[in-house]
């Protein structure tokens, strides 16, 4: 098929060239509540339809693959119906651990770059997700990343003592990667010191890039998260 492209930052890059994974496992505790997160509506619409519409306007012609716990997948069918949910994405059922999820979505992505997104994120911006796309054209392995804006201090034994906080960053989603640098990662045994993607492809010896995020897109975790994303998505 013929291929889209956009220039940016000086940055061409192929629009169609792209898988999308959006992860969906939470289940709901930090909420304290039966729904899960990514199921609560927002202005009468769940938010992880928010996250998949992002990715839809930024590329009508990515492959989007949605990873679900087996035990809410009827139930996610069901809210597709309700609502009229017509955009086209793959269900793949999720597993224990967020790398499982990922790990079984992997065999189904086609294309040449993968970015991997929290379903809780509706947030992004389109200016976020198209620096990530270009970026990881050259970078190979790239993620969107903010400055902190509060003072940080680093337990030491029973104490605790200030750092400098211009030496970290916070990072964020989608992170994005060559399809077969991502894949040769997750050839690797899961541990608990993988906290995410970046830090599973980075222990595979691969470079991993930031670009800038954007302040908003944050992950939806407790109900001032929630009202803050309503205020936003209004």
């Amino acid at each position: 098929p013929l291929k889209m492209s956009y220039q940016s930052n000086n940055y061409l890059y192929l629009v169609d060239t792209f898988s999308v994974i959006i992860t969906a496992g939470g289940i709901g505790k930090r909420m304290r509540a039966k729904l899960p997160k990514q199921f609560m509506l927002v202005k009468e619409r769940p938010l992880l339809m928010y996250t998949i519409e992002q990715f839809y306007f930024f590329n009508s012609r990515c492959q989007i693959i949605l990873t679900l716990p087996e035990e809410w997948k009827d139930y996610w069918e069901q809210l597709i119906q309700e609502q009229e949910f017509k955009i086209p994405h793959r269900i793949v059922t999720g597993g224990k651990e967020r790398y499982d999820s990922i790990k079984n979505a992997l065999d189904f992505c086609t294309g040449e770059y993968i970015m991997v997104h929290d379903g809780v994120r509706p947030l992004v911006s389109l200016d976020t997700l198209k620096l990530c796309a270009a970026e990881v054209q050259t970078a190979k392995a790239v993620v969107p990343v903010v400055p902190l804006n509060e003072s940080l201090r680093m337990v030491d034994g029973d104490a605790t003592k200030a750092v400098d906080r211009s030496q970290f960053l916070m990072v964020q989603t989608p992170q994005c990667f060559a399809n077969a640098i991502l894949k040769k990662a997750y050839e690797r045994e899961f541990h608990s010191g993988i906290t995410d993607d970046a830090s599973l492809v980075e222990e595979s010896g691969q470079e991993v890039h930031t670009v800038a995020g954007n302040i908003e897109n944050i992950k939806i975790t407790t109900r001032a998260d929630l009202l803050y994303a309503e205020q936003l998505l209004k």
